[in-house]
């Protein structure tokens, strides 16, 4: 067996990857492999000549390496059924909180689990697989119910996407696998744009219940990957404090916040989004789920600037969950601007012991990025505000602490006096 094509890295060169990060960069290494490799399995190693691990190459890309073990592997079908069993694992618990003899094995071995160990909770919507978190560089799975949707990020993931989808139909056993191949950061691989399913089938649109609401999905054609389930944990959290409250949910989508807060007893809710199909969507969630709440389409910053609504009532609770403002380090300058001006705008239309509840999603925006644009915004409505609760995407999107890029939801409830 001949060896595995191999990356170089430059003399000089202080790649994170000795750091214990996943990914190496064009200008990291002393030369480029052939674009014959892309999508293939590549060797690293640094420039004492010591194995770094095995990763996935794409010269189409920045990141030109991506490794998924730290020994010699292959990406073929024993290691994908390993490493998504693995990942199935850690959501049924792994069986995580208890730390029992399992966890050890979850964590440990490179082999796959029988399926009958772990079996999938029926019914469940969360992120069965989350990229480099789980060993899968590239690869994004959500459940919802009986139906997949993937997500393919890499050159090398679209060359095993049948492979993939075999797998998963093997391991988790779902009725439909939808493959949302249509997000932008394909065409940093130089991937084409394309949805479809396993089956050849259209996916109908259809309701969905999701922790306790029914919601109108559209897995194969909606936004991302049909919901946004990183924020699930944020729903009842937030709702707790909406009882006999006025409530704004500024960005709603769909309205989750929105539906929490009402069926917690609000006395109003107010959901606001630029995009029509989403306020479509959460008036015909609020209706089906019978609670009471009232949407509009606006631009929220246009909306908080608007001066004829100076003399409106103050709002007790208010929900800012925009998109990520940062899709790249070099728009952050904006970004930060950006999230200072609508906190400030919040701040200044709560009302005294008012809560904030206040998100990021985007991996640029660090916890002290959002923090100081947070005090800042405090400083100028001359508030004096308080972290009631610290805020972190769910257990089912793991955090690679080697790796910054795979934490991306951040947030703060505080309380404004």
């Amino acid at each position: 067996m001949s060896p595995a094509p191999s990356l170089k890295l430059k003399p000089n060169a202080k790649p994170r990857v000795l750091a214990g990060h996943p990914w190496v960069f064009a200008n990291e290494v002393e030369a480029l492999l052939p674009a014959e490799y892309d999508g293939e399995v590549v060797e690293c190693r640094d420039r004492a000549d010591r194995f770094l691990g095995t990763g996935i190459y794409n010269s189409r890309s920045q990141i030109v390496w991506r490794r998924f073990s730290r020994e010699r592997a292959a990406l073929n079908a024993a290691y994908l059924r390993g490493a998504i069993e693995r990942a199935v694992a850690r959501r049924e618990g792994a069986r995580g909180e208890g730390g029992g003899t399992a966890d050890t094995r979850v964590a440990q071995s490179s082999e796959p689990i029988p399926n009958s160990q772990f079996p999938i909770t029926p019914g469940a919507c969360r992120r069965l697989v989350w990229s480099e978190s789980d060993d899968l560089p590239g690869l994004v799975v959500d459940q919802f119910g009986e139906t997949l949707v993937v997500q393919i990020q890499t050159a090398a993931m679209e060359k095993r996407s049948v492979l993939v989808g075999d797998v998963l139909a093997e391991v988790v056993k779902p009725a439909e696998i939808i493959f949302r191949n249509d997000a932008p950061i394909r065409r940093l691989e130089g991937l084409p744009m394309e949805v479809h399913t396993r089956s050849g089938r259209a996916w109908e649109p259809r309701w969905v219940r999701i922790d306790g609401f029914e919601y109108w999905l559209d897995l194969q054609g909606g936004q991302k990957t049909g919901f946004y389930l990183d924020q699930r944990a944020q729903h009842p959290l937030v709702a707790k404090y909406c009882a006999g409250k006025r409530v704004l949910d500024a960005f709603c989508n769909q309205g989750p916040f929105a539906l929490h807060a009402a069926r917690a007893g609000a006395t109003q809710v107010l959901g606001l989004d630029s995009a029509e199909d989403a306020i479509a969507a959460a008036r015909r969630n609020a209706e089906r789920n019978g609670v009471k709440a009232e949407f509009a389409v606006a631009n929220v910053f246009d909306w908080l600037n608007d001066a004829s609504r100076a003399g409106d009532p103050l709002w007790d609770v208010i929900i800012l969950d925009p998109p990520p403002f940062a899709k790249s380090k070099s728009a952050l300058d904006g970004a930060l601007r950006g999230y200072k001006e609508i906190n400030l705008r919040a701040l200044q239309r709560l009302a005294p012991g008012g809560v904030l509840a206040t998100y990021t999603c985007s991996h640029h925006m660090q916890d002290a990025e959002l923090r100081g644009v947070l005090a800042e915004a405090a400083a100028d409505a001359k508030r004096k505000v308080r972290v009631k609760e610290f805020c972190h995407q769910p257990p089912d999107h793991p955090v690679l602490v080697t790796m910054m890029e795979s934490e991306y939801l951040r947030g703060y409830v505080v309380q404004a006096d």
